[in-house]
């Protein structure tokens, strides 16, 4: 999979929480997202710097939070469906929280997908899977 393909999936599935998520299809998506965070807050820090004293370009600081906001739950899910593709159940990315477990997640996100077929579906490794999603 990739780059465009996994941003095509997983917004495709925005709040799916179901089914298994390849590493390439969770770690291009996570790309996507850092870069469309960064952008946006790019974006926002430039229009106030060219016009400080302008109401309107105030309200493009807001920018950033509206990114945030919208590719939240695509990536909560797509995470959720990178732990199923490992065997875990979703709640595990609540380890996050913890701080020291954002390594146990990382190490858990990496791993290669488990080649049968687990409780929260079959394997989706392939392009088998493509075919159907885009044809």
């Amino acid at each position: 999979m990739n780059f465009g393909q996994a941003i095509l999936v997983c917004l495709g599935k925005y709040a799916t929480f179901s089914g298994r998520a390849t590493r390439s299809e969770f770690w291009w998506f996570y790309l996507f997202v850092n870069l469309a965070i960064f952008g946006g807050a790019l974006a926002a820090n430039m229009l106030v710097e060219a016009n400080p004293n302008d109401p309107l370009v105030g309200w493009m600081a807001l920018l950033p939070v509206a990114v945030d906001l919208f590719i939240l739950l695509p990536l909560i899910a797509v995470t959720c469906r990178r732990l199923h593709d490992t065997g875990r159940s979703g709640w595990w990315q609540l380890l996050g929280f913890t701080g020291i477990g954002i390594i146990v997640l990382i190490i858990w996100w990496v791993r290669k997908s488990q080649p049968e077929g687990n409780e929260y579906g079959p394997s989706d490794t392939g392009v088998g899977r493509l075919a159907g999603t885009f044809g």
